[in-house]
């Protein structure tokens, strides 16, 4: 045999390996290498005994020392064998090394290495669901022979030279091994990992008695967290980024930049930077909230690393996928930081490879070059480098599934700062499970900021609450004018009547910019066929613009440039149109004359408003909110929805109020009153008691941690089927999808990212409307699809029409 390796070889092409696989001593050293870097990023975490780290260091160190069996060596390529599957678990064999490396270790803290030495890979318990043999299972019923024939052979000249270098590596790291290397040979190395696992069997077979989740549970999480984290970052030998993109002298710079302009810091951006501690920042849209939420995240970063000793991370949580882009290229450009704001969500290598072609290029090689960069931008986010994110709740709370895929995301944002915009836009059953995992953040260190130009004091509450720690209010002071850029309309036709397009079409031979927000993809697609004509007609080709969630990635992205060429806020004023759905709402920093839109609840209404004379410089401009259609929609029994979507009561309570100022220019200032008005009433009252039983729901089932090591692949899926949808291709573009897998050069994954520039997004639901495909991993569906419009029309496997829109 040769040297001893812990992964396989790199192959060039078929049977051409171009270098040989990692040796396991170097791989165990930069697993080590690693730990140590997690720590001196997150520092001390709360409530966590004084050995977290240095039990994390030991299990680092020897989490992959199992891999000495012949067995395993000849799977990965490494012997003159043909390679063949081994089927034992190499973790469970480092147990052995476990055990006689820290025989002088007190027994507790001994098996706390253990058990995430044995974890890091496998569930330790499951119930029939579970998709992997538990190693429990598998193990659970040998005998000291059967275990060790599961292990043998392996060479013992090798054992013995990996234990002494596993000892003076350890003795050289200050870890607490004993002064002398011990002298054993492999009979005693399996017979104690038969021993330990056997311990492990009786503290982790069953759920953790009353009380004991409070700390062991958590503290299981975090420290295989840890482990695994440093697993990865070890693997993709990567290093975690050290210079914070938000900087030191941001208000500074802040100032500066403002000054230039004639302005200066805005009060509640100067009390949000005092701030220590949570915050709730409430202010009107286009008032400063992110700089004010930077100047606050600046203040916690330094408290945190003065009291932890790490550096901080910063998390900026949003709810769509358009404004995350939107929020990414902002925020790059605010902190002068091109490539260090990590972009954290599903879609991100998608992203990455739009920006990186944004200068038109379409060539094969250069669509290759950059889609291999893009992935490469997107693997890094994957494994923690950046130290500033941006991202939806749905990457973090993730973490909530723990186990040896999940947990590293836990010890990730531990002593981290989090800034959540626009928590409004989430459902009762969503924001209950923020909520929950908010107070887990809080617990392991962290600090939270909630932005929102539209925060109930229903909502302010339940933040608090949730935290359990004191929360600071922070609103432009009473003095402070709020800006008056809205005078309100009310239409009891419909937005698609023949009424409504004709007073939209008169807007737009006026020479405006109008903002046309329907409340379903059907909508607004009728609407951009009535009007772009005579937009197009009057203003130009590159005047009208459609957006709404089912689009291919790559026309998503080219409608969303012209847009912000067209309409970004601060820019020329330009007449045009723009016709899109809810994905307007949040975080695009556009700027037009006047908006129309279909009724929702109060919420999504001041956001659209907010798109419509956003910096405030016009006299207060038109928002014509029309009403909508109300009706039943599948699946949701005799409940009635505005246009298919939104809440009927909800959506009545703000047409009411609405109604009540039609006429009237909206004060800023005051509608909170309005929101507080919504959430007193009884559906109101009701919305309340949903988060929080969904809130005690998610607790209950995610973040007691009774038992740290179980099976959670079915809560897994079910997770995901709660937060994201499907994605599926055309069948017309079945054979450009394959040939973008099939011929981009180098990896697999690259071909990956430029074919999924063909997927379109799907409700959850609408899976059935479609055909998995398994040599293409896709699902594919029989729909009529335009570039400028999107999805028009999906076949389902019945022949049944689903129509965007019905149920968004």
């Amino acid at each position: 045999m040769t040297d001893l390796r812990a992964k396989s070889p790199a192959f060039g092409g078929p049977g051409q390996p171009t270098s040989p696989g990692e040796l396991l001593t170097s791989h165990l050293e930069n697993t080590l290498h690693a730990v140590l870097r997690i720590q001196e990023r997150v520092g001390r975490i709360p409530g966590l005994p004084d050995g977290f780290w240095t039990w994390a260091a030991l299990a680092a160190l020897l989490h992959d020392a199992g891999k000495l069996p012949h067995g395993f060596q000849r799977m990965i390529g490494n012997t003159r064998e043909p390679p063949q599957i081994w089927g034992e678990r190499h973790e469970v064999l480092s147990l052995g090394f476990v055990s006689l490396l820290l025989s002088r270790l007190p027994a507790q803290e001994r098996r706390w290495v253990a058990a995430v030495v044995a974890g890091h890979h496998r569930s330790f318990t499951g119930g029939a669901d579970a998709r992997k043999l538990p190693v429990f299972t598998q193990y659970g019923s040998d005998t000291a022979g059967e275990f060790t024939a599961r292990f043998l052979p392996a060479d013992e000249e090798q054992f013995s030279r990996l234990l002494g270098w596993l000892h003076r590596t350890a003795r050289a790291g200050s870890l607490p091994v004993d002064e002398e290397a011990p002298a054993a040979g492999l009979s005693e190395l399996t017979a104690q990992a038969h021993q330990l696992l056997d311990e492990l069997m009786d503290r982790w077979t069953y759920p953790l008695g009353y009380g004991e989740e409070d700390g062991d549970g958590l503290l299981a999480a975090l420290l295989l967290g840890a482990v695994t984290m440093a697993d990865h970052l070890s693997s993709a030998h990567a290093s975690l980024h050290q210079r914070h993109p938000l900087p030191h002298d941001y208000r500074a710079g802040f100032a500066e930049r403002l000054a230039a302009k004639g302005h200066a810091v805005r009060p509640q951006q100067e009390t949000a930077g005092e701030t220590h501690g949570h915050l709730l920042l409430r202010s009107w849209t286009a008032s400063g909230k992110t700089e004010g939420s930077l100047l606050w995240a600046r203040t916690q970063i330094d408290d945190l690393a003065l009291h932890t000793g790490g550096n901080p991370r910063l998390f900026y949580v949003l709810p769509y996928l358009a404004s995350i882009n939107a929020m990414t290229d902002r925020l790059r450009q605010e902190l002068e930081a091109p490539d260090g704001i990590g972009v954290a969500h599903s879609k991100a290598a998608s992203y990455h490879l739009a920006r990186s072609l944004a200068d038109g290029c379409a060539h094969d090689e250069v669509r290759s070059d950059a889609a291999g960069k893009a992935h490469s931008r997107a693997e890094a986010t994957k494994n923690f480098l950046e130290l500033v994110r941006v991202g939806t709740p749905y990457q973090l709370l993730r973490g909530a599934l723990a186990g040896p895929v999940h947990s590293s995301i836990m010890v990730d944002s531990a002593n981290s700062v989090f800034i959540l915009d626009e928590l409004h836009a989430f459902d009762a059953r969503r924001l209950g499970m923020i909520l929950a995992m908010m107070r887990l953040w809080a617990r392991t260190g962290g600090r939270v900021a909630v932005l929102s130009a539209t925060l109930p004091t229903a909502l302010a509450e339940l933040v608090t609450g949730a935290l359990q720690q004191p929360v600071s209010l922070v609103e432009p002071p009473g003095a402070v004018p709020a800006p008056a850029r809205h005078r309100i309309h009310t239409r009891l036709d419909h937005l698609t009547d023949e009424a409504s397009v004709a007073e939209i079409q008169a807007r737009l031979i006026e020479g405006r910019s109008v903002l046309v927000v329907a409340n379903n993809v059907k909508d607004a697609i009728f609407l951009y066929e009535a009007l772009a004509p005579l937009c197009t007609r009057l203003h130009g080709e590159d005047s009208a613009y459609l957006l709404h969630s089912r689009f291919r990635r790559v026309d998503r992205n080219t409608i969303e440039s012209r847009i912000m060429n067209r309409f970004e806020a601060g820019g020329p004023r330009r007449p045009g149109l723009l016709v899109g759905t809810q994905a307007l709402e949040v975080s695009l920093n556009i700027d037009l004359d006047l908006c129309h839109t279909s009724a929702a609840d109060l919420e999504a209404l001041l956001q659209r408003f907010g798109r419509a004379n956003r910096i405030g410089a016009l006299p207060a401009v038109p928002v014509v909110v029309h009403q909508p259609a109300y009706g039943t929609r599948r699946g949701a029994g005799r409940a009635l929805w505005a246009d298919g979507v939104y809440e009927e009561a909800p959506t009545r309570l703000a047409w009411d109020i609405l109604t009540q100022h039609d006429g009237e220019i909206v004060d800023e200032g005051k509608t909170t009153t309005w929101l507080d008005q919504v959430y007193a009433s009884d559906w109101g009252k009701q919305w309340h008691s949903d988060v929080k039983s969904h809130q005690r729901d998610f607790e209950d089932a995610f973040l007691t941690f009774t038992q740290p090591f179980d099976d959670r692949t079915a809560l897994a899926e079910s997770f995901d089927a709660q937060f994201d949808g499907t994605e599926a291709i055309l069948s017309t573009d079945r054979e450009d999808y394959r040939a973008a897998l099939d011929n981009a050069p180098g990896s697999t994954k690259t071909g990956r990212l430029l074919a999924d520039e063909y997927l379109i997004p799907m409700p959850h639901w609408a899976t059935g409307l479609s055909r998995y495909e398994k040599k293409l991993k896709v699902r594919v569906i029989d729909g009529d699809y335009d570039p400028v419009l999107g999805l028009l029309s999906v076949k389902g496997l019945a022949q049944e029409t689903y129509r965007p829109g019905e149920v968004l």
